[in-house]
C-alpha cells in the first residue's frame, strides 16, 4: 500500500490507536505507583508518573484528547480503587489538565515544561482537597493544603523534569 493517501479514516484510526496506546501507560503507571509508599512525602502523595503522559498528551495530541485521557484515567480509579478515589482522581486531574492547558497556550514564548508542571500538581492537590473538603463536608482539610504545596512542586519539578527529558532524547515527541 505504498503512495496510498491517507484518508480522514484513517488518520482517526491512528488518533484512536495513539490515544489506546497512552491511555495503556496512564493504567500501567497509575497501578504500579498505587502499589508503593512513596518516601519522604506526605500519606498518600504520590509522584504523578502518569501525569508525564497526559502532560505530553496536551503537547503532541491536543487539549481535546488530554481531557479525554484524564477521564478515561478516573474512569480506571473508580474501578480498581473506588468511587472516592474515582472522583478525587477526577476533580484534581480535570483541574490539573485545564490549568497545563491554558499555560501551555498562554505567550509567544511558552513556559518551561518544568513550571508547567508544578502549576499543574498544585492544581490537582488543590483540585482533590477541594473534593474531600465537599465530600466530608469539613473545611479543616484546607490545613493540609501548605504541606501539599510543598509537596506538589516536588513532585511537580520531578516529573516535569522527566517529561521534558524524555521529549528531548524523542522518546516522547510532540
Amino acid at each position: 500500500m505504498r503512495g496510498k493517501i491517507c484518508t480522514v479514516n484513517d488518520l482517526q484510526a491512528k488518533k484512536i490507536t495513539r490515544l489506546g496506546i497512552l491511555l495503556g501507560m496512564v493504567m500501567v503507571l497509575s497501578a504500579l505507583e498505587h502499589l508503593f509508599v512513596t518516601p519522604f512525602m506526605p500519606p498518600h502523595v504520590k509522584l504523578g508518573l502518569a501525569n508525564i503522559i497526559i502532560m505530553y498528551c496536551v503537547f503532541a495530541e491536543g487539549h481535546r484528547s488530554a481531557f479525554l485521557l484524564t477521564l478515561a484515567k478516573s474512569l480506571f480509579v473508580l474501578v480498581t480503587r473506588g468511587a472516592v478515589a474515582g472522583l478525587l482522581s477526577f476533580c484534581g486531574g480535570m483541574l490539573a489538565v485545564l490549568i497545563i492547558v491554558l499555560l501551555a497556550r498562554t505567550g509567544k514564548k511558552p513556559l518551561g515544561v518544568c513550571i508547567i508542571s508544578i502549576c499543574g500538581a498544585l492544581g490537582h492537590n488543590t483540585g482533590q482537597i477541594g473534593a474531600a473538603m465537599v465530600l466530608l463536608s469539613t473545611p479543616w482539610l484546607v490545613y493540609y493544603l501548605p504541606l501539599l504545596i510543598i509537596a506538589s512542586i516536588v513532585t511537580g519539578a520531578l516529573t516535569g523534569a522527566l517529561t521534558s527529558a524524555l521529549m528531548e532524547v524523542k522518546i516522547l515527541k510532540p
